[in-house]
């Protein structure tokens, strides 16, 4: 009796292994293949398993599938199967730091202001400064120190962009030079201010100050009308904005009561146009930045007369400065000229001996 039974057993686990021997062959294949599908659709374990949520695994799980979905989809791109695209570009330095001081920065009061002067060139560097990953400007001229200073500190640092620890907060008011009260306000709000000055040959630049002026009042009087007291006497009207901003140390003298010049820097605003990659060097080492503005990012506009950035690094395109940058001047009389060069010889002299640089302007 036991001799059957133990026959009947033996048949038994023979009959089972042949079922799953031929269950293998037949579905041996369909199972390698839908392995892969299987393994394609599996969540990966969390490394949080231990009291994971399920709200955050099925968000781990859309993120896995997208991804694969994506990659599938580029490997179907006519003319590149069988192979994988190469990895998109690193965003840039700028734009990391630029979205990272978006999201975590904090506003903070500048550090740093271009404070004159007006026609000098204050735009051309507050748009090529920016383009530093460790720099972020604000766009708009504030006039916190000359027309809104009784608003306080704090709407004043409500205006700025939001700033990495590692990055500098700028703004520009080219007015700030000229205004009596702008160097003791800006020291009281911080002894350690650092200042661009961007100036410009005094002649030129008040010619460039009345187109802009004629172009916005037609009606006005002319340049030398405005420029002279007495024109055949060679007398300068002193008191015309146009004529007293370009004598500049009497405004540096002001300055100098509350700042070291150390803490200054004087931009050529015509090395500005021929080398502005060499400007923007010295600006970058006073600032105490890497040099990374270079020849690279610029161009020169013949149409403008004027170097334009190349490629900003938010974008593939060209940009130049507006409409008013660049504008052709008005025609003056050369003995006019010649009369304020004159003029502004002794001013312009002391002014380099002060700063200790020539911009030759004579």
């Amino acid at each position: 009796m036991a001799q059957r039974f133990l026959s009947s057993a033996f048949m038994l686990t023979v009959s089972l292994s042949c079922t799953y021997l031929c269950y293998t062959i037949i579905f041996g294949r369909t199972s390698v293949i839908s392995g892969r599908a299987y393994e394609g659709s599996r969540c990966p374990p969390s490394p949080n398993a231990a009291g994971k949520k399920l709200l955050a695994q099925s968000e781990q799980c859309a993120r896995l599938r997208g991804v694969r979905a994506a990659a599938a989809a580029a490997a179907a791109q006519p003319g590149i199967a069988g192979s994988s695209l190469p990895p998109p570009s690193p965003p840039s330095r700028w734009v990391r730091n630029s979205s990272m001081a978006q999201r975590y920065g904090n506003k903070k009061l500048p550090g740093v202001l271009i404070v004159g002067v007006k026609k000098g060139g204050t735009r051309a560097v507050l748009e090529f400064i920016r383009i530093h990953p460790d720099v972020r400007a604000l766009g708009t001229e504030p006039h916190f120190f000359d027309r809104n200073y009784d608003r306080g500190l704090d709407w004043y640092r409500g205006l700025m962009p939001r700033t990495l620890d590692s990055q500098i907060t700028l703004e520009k008011t080219p007015s700030y030079f000229v205004t009596r009260e702008a160097p003791r306000r800006i020291s009281s709000m911080s002894q350690q201010t650092k200042l661009l000055v961007v100036v410009r040959n005094p002649v030129t630049r008040a010619i460039s100050d009345y187109t802009q002026t004629l172009s916005k009042k037609p009606d006005i009087p002319t340049f030398e009308e405005l420029a002279f007291k007495n024109r055949s006497l060679g007398v300068v009207d002193t008191s015309w904005n146009a004529i007293r901003i370009g004598m500049y140390i009497l405004h540096l003298e002001n300055w100098l009561r509350y700042f070291r010049l150390s803490q200054m820097h004087f931009v050529s605003g015509e090395r500005l146009i021929t080398d502005p990659a060499g400007e923007m060097g010295r600006i970058q080492d006073f600032l105490g930045l890497k040099r990374i503005i270079s020849d690279k990012h610029f161009y020169f506009n013949r149409t403008k007369g004027f170097p334009c950035l190349k490629k900003p690094e938010s974008s593939g395109q060209p940009r130049c400065l507006g409409k008013s940058k660049g504008r052709t001047h008005v025609q003056i009389e050369q003995e006019v000229i010649e009369q304020l060069q004159e003029f502004y010889r002794p001013f312009n002299v002391k002014f380099f001996e002060t700063v200790g640089q020539d911009f030759k302007w004579d």
